[in-house]
């Protein structure tokens, strides 16, 4: 069966790509390459030794959606495809909303059309409320996001339930994830964001690196172990099997189905940079600086339910994460940029 993914070029897309693959899947890729690079599919079929079918082009581009699933047999559709960085949804929200909510659109519509209605949605932790017990359980209130980017995984959430529940032919899964990090233990397959990082893990690989002269750990004031922020950080390579598991369900099963994909572990900044030096013993300079506005103290997950309906559990530990994240910068200094 061959499973399309929007934003397969990216960062957990190329890494999905790869267990897809490997898990006996044919592959088919749309990707506007506008925060991605092609050379992560040429690593994809390296890691491999196997083909995929890429297309260059935009999800919004309904006329070449048609083509793709008249060129391919298409059993599956993973949706990753969609613009990601919250401070900059805050200064550019209309390009946000039009990019992330008219792919979805687009993408059900034709998808009704050629009457294939499988669909796995990368949602985020950001839906939820801030303000919720933890550790967060798909349960948990949602709503009342702080910023665009976290609005169109809502909204994409909202469109999607409501389809689901309306047509009764329809199968959607929609992943929350926790925060992704690490790289495939290949140093071939990583993270390369565009411009200054807005993550925590690929900003301490480029300084660690020397592209970034030192880390900025906001607050050390916070409520909890060591002062600085919690969060359930999770390999990227546990995150994209998290994607297998979840086609399979959903060549299964029909309706709506939440999952939240996390290790239910927290970690803080501190402890991060801590295991980051210990693992690679490597000098990591950071300063304290003020909180950010809209961080909380805490944020992690509760990841029963995956592991009880899709059988799927993260394998890897923070020294995993750190190490492989490590291997991929120093072996790509400049990301794929090279």
């Amino acid at each position: 069966m061959n499973v399309l993914v929007t934003g397969g070029a990216g960062y957990i897309g190329s890494h999905t790509c790869v267990e897809l693959l490997n898990s006996g899947y044919g592959v088919v890729v749309i990707d506007n390459l506008c925060n991605s690079n092609p050379k992560s599919l040429d690593r994809v079929r390296e890691l491999t030794g196997k083909e995929l079918t890429f297309y260059e082009g935009d999800v919004r581009d309904e006329a070449l959606l048609k083509k793709i699933f008249a060129e391919n047999d298409i059993g599956c559709v993973i949706h990753f495809a969609g613009l990601k960085a919250v401070g900059e949804s805050v200064s550019i929200p209309w390009k946000y909303y039009d990019n992330n909510l008219n792919s979805t659109l687009v993408l059900t519509k034709v998808m009704k059309e050629v009457g294939m209605m499988n669909i796995i949605f990368s949602s985020s932790a950001t839906v939820y409320i801030a303000d919720n017990e933890m550790p967060l359980k798909e349960t948990s209130r949602t709503g009342g996001c702080t910023n665009p980017y976290g609005w169109t995984k809502y909204m994409t959430e909202q469109i999607l339930s409501g389809i689901a529940f309306a047509e009764k032919d329809w199968s959607v899964v929609l992943l929350r994830y926790f925060n992704p990090i690490g790289a495939h233990p290949s140093g071939r397959m990583g993270e390369d964001p565009r411009g200054i990082p807005n993550n925590l893990m690929p900003y301490i690989t480029q300084v660690a690196v020397g592209r970034r002269e030192k880390l900025s750990v906001y607050g050390n004031d916070y409520p909890t172990h060591d002062g600085t922020g919690v969060r359930d950080y999770i390999h990227v390579v546990d995150l994209a099997k998290g994607h297998v598991a979840a086609v399979d369900y959903a060549c299964k099963h029909k309706g709506c189905e939440v999952f939240n994909l996390g290790t239910g572990v927290g970690v803080s900044v501190l402890d991060m940079v801590n295991t980051f030096r210990e693992v690679n013993q490597v000098e990591l300079p950071y300063v304290i600086a003020p909180r950010r506005p809209g961080d909380i103290a805490t944020c992690y997950a509760d990841p029963t339910k995956s592991r009880e309906v899709l059988g799927w559990t993260a394998q890897h530990d923070l020294a995993d994460m750190c190490r492989d994240s490590w291997n991929w910068q120093k072996n790509n200094p400049m990301g794929y940029g090279e």
